[in-house]
């Protein structure tokens, strides 16, 4: 399977819950209720008392499409299958017989049942996986959408209809016993009362009925205001209290003794309350939402309402900005199309925290029983810039809206929105002026804010104060696309749509010091913290980088094919990592100028940064509400990055998942790469041309010892000489004693005895020689060079003094030796050790060379050899000694 070279799908963050209802489960020997609540194609099993989680699932087939529990297991149904499972994470059983979505589930006893989009209904035995009924209904006359089992009816379950009747079945006999006529209204939610055989009908016209099943009576009516009941529950601890929940996410609280409303919480998720259970005998309710949230309430007021206790969310919808926050890597900083701004944790997400959403009027939104209207909230946050540097004096982070010219503040240690709004005097009344981007100086004091009219305004931070405008007339004749100041606050770089980037003093002057006019105007300006390069995006899909000190144009990079969304660079600043609208995240290699990386993912990345640990890549996607991390592989493991061509195809990369998901994957990962066939890796050659002297790559303890070869062996020479050991006789006479001990006292050793005789005609030759002598037929020396290279100096200077022992052959090793040098001379190849190896061979045998002809003929066409050698290698380190020195005055 194809994939990406340097990034591993990891995990996804800020998950926390979907439109399919949660599960409450009492586990009793954890003596804790867990809440399971669904993220797609997976769930979290969250504990109760702590709201930490617990659990995450693995990776279903499909989407999750509803979920039930019982004491043992939890059971999902995903696409026509439904999933048993133990603990939150061991699959122990697997259903399969159903032809349609399964959108209902209720475990009976040693019982599962399960509806499906046509209503046909199957009971299976749960720990045999074996379907033992099957009921069909038809959708024109009784389209299941509820079911339940009545307290205390054996063997009895009852069906709710969209067409508003309800049907009580014995499961046992397959018969139904009795027809509700019902209400003429879809039955949306349908749930046991405290009062024996009442139910509580919820429809989708607003009406919940009390119905008494035994009489078939309706017990009183009631009418919520807000329409569709999406849920009903019931307290247990004493208060004979129902709650419901609605469309619009708020949930009503009723007196079912006074028949009216008790009380209510409005706005109490920003969609629909799907999810709605009331903890057994305890004054706590739980409610789950689509807008990723999940809630616990606790019933402590003086009047009986409830106020939130826990709270577990993400964005309610899909982010649009994020950076990691400080040095460590652990926080991202995140804003989404809600209005608000968030902290991620990528270690726990008990450390997630929400800084609130953007108000025009915090303090009147915050106040008690006054809801949150559309009004009150504050266009998205398109770009913001935090600094950590004053973060415990005053708000250190500023965020750019959508189409509104106020920029906010916020406080990252006071986790809330801060107290100032910039906005210049000049534009407070002209509507059409926007903010475009924004900047914060490294000291954490000013503020520099860039408009579509082209005017850039400088603030102070910490009152709130304006402070300075660059230009006469405005910084730009159009929008203003990127500022930057360098960390010394001397120099501030401004971008913009009119293909202009300007360079001004940090004290404004009329006109910028420098500018530098572009091909295509300005999309966004990216910097890195710690060095001098400044990324730009262009309209023409490219990027370009330019040098701050010295203010040039100084790299390029081409291949996207549709409008650049954001770009970072790595903390050492080697690689730039783009993302593109064509779905495709690109690394490129700044150094070489080339492309290294690049995969697609299945919908656009907006946002993206790189943790200043270069452990993670951080992304947000279209239509995706979660923060996505890719690990780096080169942290962990050898990664060839070699140059891609813009032809080679592009992996397609689904998003990464949950924990468990992650798990699976690498799993699956891990034998899809066994078959796969792997990678060569590149290896440079031996010589990149036959016109280069090349060194070889030995240790140079391996070669440059040779010529202190005696110095080495004279250190090392032991301080007494070894002792032959005495020679012992073949009998061992005894002495008698109390302890057995040999007699060696008529034991003689000859002095000068030879312990071997060597024949006239034996020829005692190493390897190495022996090599040397074949290559007299072949001449070919590869071999017997190749056996010196994996010798240590000490062997090395035993060959080659070996090479005057033997009187018939000693001339013809010695004049081989000089026509192996002379062949690694003329291949250019392994230059120093031929230098080492021909200053041992005279330094040992210099005096047979004088003496032999033969030899001293054949040393003066090595001489000649090894002279145009090295005047080749000095005329190229002159030349390469003179450039650098020219470039060092330069």
């Amino acid at each position: 399977m194809p994939q990406s070279k340097i990034f591993l799908r990891n995990r996804a963050l800020g998950y926390v819950s979907n439109e399919v209802p949660h599960v409450t489960r009492y586990i009793e020997r954890r003596k804790e209720n867990l809440i399971v609540t669904c993220v797609g194609r997976s769930f979290h099993t969250y504990g109760c008392t702590h709201f930490t989680l617990l659990t995450i699932s693995g990776l279903h087939p499909g989407d999750i499409t509803c979920m039930s529990g019982d004491n043992f297991h939890v059971y999902t149904a995903s696409e026509n299958k439904i999933f048993a499972w133990r603990r939150g994470t061991e699959l122990k059983h697997t259903y399969s017989g159903h032809a349609s979505l399964i959108h209902n589930l209720l475990p009976f006893g040693p019982h599962l049942l399960s509806v499906d989009e046509d209503s046909n209904v199957r009971v299976w035995d749960i720990k045999s996986e074996e379907s033992v009924v099957e009921l069909n209904f038809s959708n024109s006359v009784f389209k299941i959408t509820k079911m339940m089992h009545p307290a205390t009816y054996m063997n009895k379950i009852l069906f709710g209809s969209e067409q508003g009747q309800m049907q009580l079945w014995n499961i046992k006999t397959v018969k139904m016993i009795y027809t509700f006529k019902g209400w003429d209204s879809m039955i949306s939610a349908l749930e046991q009362a405290p009062a024996l055989h009442v139910v509580a009908v919820g429809l989708a016209n607003g009406r919940i009925i009390m119905h008494n099943l035994e009489v078939d009576e309706t017990v009183f009516e009631l009418v919520q205001d807000w329409g569709l009941v999406t849920s009903i529950t019931f307290r247990t601890d004493g208060n004979e209290i129902m709650a419901t929940g609605s469309l619009p996410g708020h949930v009503v609280l009723w007196d079912l003794n006074k028949r009216k409303v008790e009380s209510q919480i409005l706005n109490a998720h920003s969609g629909a309350v799907t999810g709605l259970n009331c903890l057994p005998n305890e004054p706590l309710i739980v409610s789950t939402s689509p807008d990723n949230s999940l809630k616990l309430w606790i019933f402590d007021q003086a009047d009986g309402a409830a106020r939130l206790l826990r709270i577990r969310e993400g964005f309610a919808k899909p982010p649009t900005f994020l950076r990691f926050y400080g040095t460590d890597g652990d926080n991202i900083l995140t804003s989404g199309e809600d209005s608000s701004m968030r902290i991620f944790n990528t270690e726990t997400e008990t450390f997630n925290k929400s800084l609130g959403r953007a108000s025009y009027h915090r303090k009147s939104s915050k106040r008690k029983g006054l809801s949150v209207e559309d009004p009150l909230i504050m266009p998205y946050i398109r770009e913001f810039a935090a600094e950590r540097t004053r973060e415990k004096e005053w708000d250190n982070i500023v965020a750019v809206h959508h189409e509104t010219g106020v920029v906010t503040t916020w406080s990252y240690q006071k986790i809330k929105m801060g107290e100032h709004k910039l906005l210049p005097e000049k534009i407070k009344h002209n509507h059409t002026v926007c903010a475009t981007c924004v900047c914060m100086t490294q000291c954490g004091n000013f503020v520099l804010i860039g408009y579509n009219n082209g005017s850039v305004e400088r603030f102070n931070i910490q009152s709130g104060i304006h402070r300075a405008t660059y230009g006469e007339s405005g910084a730009h004749n159009g929008p203003v696309r990127g500022i930057t100041v360098d960390p010394l606050n001397q120099i501030v770089v401004t971008a913009g749509k009119d293909t202009m980037l300007k360079f001004w003093t940090f004290k404004p002057l009329k006109e910028p010091r420098t500018q530098i006019t572009l091909n295509e105007p300005v999309e966004f300006l990216r910097t890195h913290r710690d060095n001098s390069l400044i990324a730009l995006a262009l309209q023409d899909f490219s990027v370009v980088l330019v040098d701050l000190d010295t203010r040039r144009l100084v790299r390029k990079f081409e291949g996207h094919t549709n409008v650049l969304t954001d770009a970072t660079f790595s903390p050492d600043a080697r690689w730039l990592v783009t993302a593109s609208r064509d779905c495709t995240i690109r690394t490129w290699d700044v150094p070489s100028a080339h492309l290294i990386d690049i995969f697609q993912v299945p919908k656009a990345c907006i946002s993206l940064d790189f943790a200043p640990t270069s452990q993670f890549l951080a992304t947000t996607h279209v239509d995706n509400l979660g923060i996505y991390l890719w690990v780096n592989r080169t942290l962990f493991s050898h990664v060839s990055l070699k140059s891609i061509r813009p032809d080679a195809p592009i992996p397609v990369v689904s998003l990464p998942g949950s924990d468990a998901d992650r798990a699976e994957d690498s799993s699956k990962e891990e034998e899809e790469e066994e078959e796969e066939e792997e990678e060569e890796e590149y290896k440079s050659p031996d010589q990149l041309s036959e016109d280069l002297i090349t060194t070889s790559s030995l240790a140079n303890s391996r070669w440059q010892n040779l010529l202190d070869i005696d110095i080495v062996k004279k250190r090392n020479k032991p301080k007494e000489a070894p002792k032959a050991p005495e020679a012992a006789p073949f009998f061992l006479p005894t002495i008698p004693s109390l302890e057995p001990q040999f007699d060696f006292s008529g034991v003689k050793i000859a002095e000068g005895a030879s312990k071997f005789e060597m024949h006239a005609d034996f020829q005692n030759l190493s390897v190495f020689s022996k090599m040397l002598l074949v290559s007299i037929h072949t001449n070919d020396f590869s071999e017997a060079i190749e056996k010196l290279k994996s010798l240590g100096p000490s062997a090395i200077d035993f060959e080659v003094q070996s090479l005057s022992h033997d009187a018939n052959c000693s001339v013809e090793l010695m004049l081989q030796y000089m026509k192996m040098i002379r062949s690694m001379l003329e291949s250019n190849k392994d230059f120093e050790l031929a230098q080492a190896y021909l200053a041992i061979f005279l330094k040992t045998h210099g005096k047979a060379i004088t003496e032999e002809k033969r030899l001293g003929d054949y040393m003066e066409e090595l001489q000649a050899i090894q002279k145009e050698t090295w005047t080749k290698l000095s005329d190229k380190l002159f030349y390469i000694l003179s450039v650098v020195q020219h470039l060092k005055k330069s």
